[in-house]
């Protein structure tokens, strides 16, 4: 199953109206300021999750006031707490059953909200469930065992890759206009920047450790 989740960060609705209309969602889940593009394009999500603080008091019970059967299960936590919205939110998505999960809205101005929307990446790879950051000019993913890109299907022009674990063992890198093979790819160094598929499909292998993979438009 399919999961999609609208977070509060920076969101092109054009783009976000568009992407979302090439998948079919099982689940649809709202963190915090999230419901604001529910609301505006007038989608009633599954869940709305979060404490609500930079939220729109009318917007949130509007979804409150919705007819039941009709109306989403809202979760309301204290802003005291250990998690982002969004972790909530993919703690849902999660046991829920779902195998991939689109986060929308986890990019922006806030930087230490998108690096902890980052490391959870990890948290939904180390379940066994992939978890795609997207914005309008980027596709991120964090992955523990090599991928493929087919070439009419990526997401962007350059593709970079950044270890999350001090290393990565045993790299290769094929069909990309810089290749690699069997390389170790180490911490605080940029080499992974800006590469270009130039295959019809793109193949990134390696032994050990953690990539994150970010496909990039311009």
């Amino acid at each position: 199953m399919q999961s999609l989740i609208i977070s509060g960060g920076s969101l092109d609705m054009e783009f976000a109206c568009s992407y979302i209309s090439k998948y079919s969602f099982g689940c649809t889940i709202a963190a915090d300021r999230g419901m604001d593009f529910f609301y505006k394009k007038n989608i009633t999500p599954d869940y709305v999750v979060g404490d609500f603080d930079s939220a729109d008091p009318e917007v949130l019970q509007y979804f409150r006031n919705l007819e039941e059967g009709s109306r989403p299960v809202v979760m309301q936590f204290q802003p005291q707490k250990d998690e982002t919205d969004t972790e909530l939110a993919m703690r849902i998505a999660i046991e829920r059953g779902s195998d991939v999960i689109h986060l929308l809205g986890g990019m922006g101005s806030r930087v230490d909200h998108m690096l902890g929307n980052l490391h959870l990446l990890g948290n939904a790879m180390e379940k066994g469930v992939e978890c795609r950051m997207v914005d309008a000019s980027n596709r991120i993913r964090m992955v523990c065992r090599g991928i493929t890109i087919k070439r009419e299907e990526q997401f962007g022009r350059y593709v970079s890759l950044f270890p999350f674990t001090p290393q990565v063992r045993g790299l290769t890198l094929t069909g990309f206009q810089y290749p690699l093979e069997d390389y170790t790819l180490e911490c605080y160094h940029s080499l992974g920047v800006s590469n270009e598929i130039i295959a019809q499909e793109a193949e990134i292998s390696f032994k050990e450790g953690v990539l994150v993979v970010v496909e990039a438009k311009d």
